[in-house]
Order: structure tokens, then C-alpha cells, then sequence
């Protein structure tokens, strides 16, 4: 939960016109999530909970919804070109809309690989719906190797840079509906800023 907090954080820094209005609202109900899945669990994830999973799954929402809504003010801000903050706030503005993106859809992958981090736990899906390499060659790790929310990072943070599978390979449709998705996301989102920059940096 770390890596969430730090990048709702990152939240406070997006400049006023693009940070979703009121700029402290989604933020708040996000920290109040976080703080909330602690208490219910503060240990590891070992086992399945109906209020764990639904609590996880707002925090989720609420991550993805206030990255859409500063995402969609910054592209429709360049594509109007209505956008009156400095090149350098803009060029920080799409590198913080650009790493939320990828922390809001890994955890998209951890919540529904296999069910969940709970029921990945106690082994209630034998198909997987992301193959990691250490689960196609028994050479590469332990029998019971499980990913971690790290490997999710990494595999979100990949499919962004790379808009395509790399290591980790989409088997299930949601997972590859999803994928496409954010590869989308993240190609509109560097097309964008990018351009932006090149014509208004000086």
C-alpha cells in the first residue's frame, strides 16, 4: 500500500487546472480506504475476505477515477490549447498522470489474476489469467512461487512503456481487453504531452 499512498501524493503537486476539482476530495476518500484495509488486515494476505476485497476494490476505483479525470483535463487541455501552466509543470503533470496510470492498472491485475491476492492464497484457481515466466519453467523458482504486487508494478509499468506484452503473457480475454486498454491510455497520454513539449519548449 505504499506505493498507493505515495502516488496519491503525488496528487497534491498536479497544478489547479489540471487536478480533479475539489482537488482534496478524492485524495481524502483514498487515504480513508488505505487506512481502512489496514485496519481490517494489517498483516499479509493470506486468506480471503468479502470486506477485505470490497474495500481493496474502492481503493482501486477511487485511484483509477481521480486519474481519469486528470488525465482527460490534460489531454483536453493541449488539444484545446487552453493550457496556460509552464512547459515544466505540464511535462511533471503527465509524468505523475502517466504513473498513476500504471499503478491503477496494477492493481487492476492484482485484484482479479487468478481472483484476488486472497484466493491466489489459499490456490482456489488453478488456471492463471497472467502467466509469469516462473510459472511456465519450474527452473526459475520454487513450486509455489506466487507473484507479488511488485510483479503487477513491473508487468503494468512494461505493458505502458512497451504497449505490448513482454514477459508476462495475457491469457484470459479481460486480461488482454485490459492491457489494450491501458496501452491506449498510455500511448494517447505520451503522444499528447510530448508533442505539447516539443512546441512549447524553449
Amino acid at each position: 500500500m505504499g506505493v498507493v499512498v505515495a502516488t496519491l501524493a503525488l496528487q497534491l503537486a498536479l497544478p489547479g487546472e489540471v487536478a480533479v476539482r475539489p482537488w482534496w476530495l478524492l485524495p481524502s476518500l483514498s487515504a480513508l480506504l488505505v487506512g481502512a484495509l489496514l485496519l481490517v488486515n494489517p498483516g499479509k494476505m493470506d486468506h480471503f475476505s468479502a470486506v477485505e476485497r470490497v474495500i481493496s476494490l474502492l481503493v482501486v476505483a477511487a485511484v483509477t477515477l481521480l486519474n481519469a479525470g486528470s488525465a482527460g483535463q490534460l489531454v483536453y487541455g493541449i488539444a484545446t490549447g487552453t493550457l496556460t501552466a509552464a512547459a515544466g509543470a505540464v511535462l511533471i503533470s503527465g509524468g505523475i498522470v502517466y504513473w498513476t496510470n500504471v499503478v491503477a492498472f496494477s492493481l487492476w491485475y492484482w485484484e482479479f489474476d487468478r481472483g484476488g491476492p486472497g484466493r491466489r492464497a489459499l490456490g482456489h484457481h488453478v488456471f492463471p489469467d497472467l502467466q509469469f515466466p516462473q510459472m511456465a519453467d519450474p527452473d526459475l523458482a520454487d513450486q509455489d512461487w506466487e507473484p507479488s504486487y511488485l510483479d503487477y508494478l513491473y508487468f503494468s509499468f512494461t505493458n505502458a512503456a512497451a504497449f505490448s506484452p513482454t514477459d508476462v503473457l495475457p491469457l484470459r480475454i479481460w486480461a488482454k481487453m485490459t492491457m489494450m486498454l491501458q496501452a491506449a491510455i498510455s500511448l494517447v497520454l505520451a503522444l499528447m504531452v510530448v508533442a505539447w513539449a516539443i512546441n512549447n519548449l524553449k
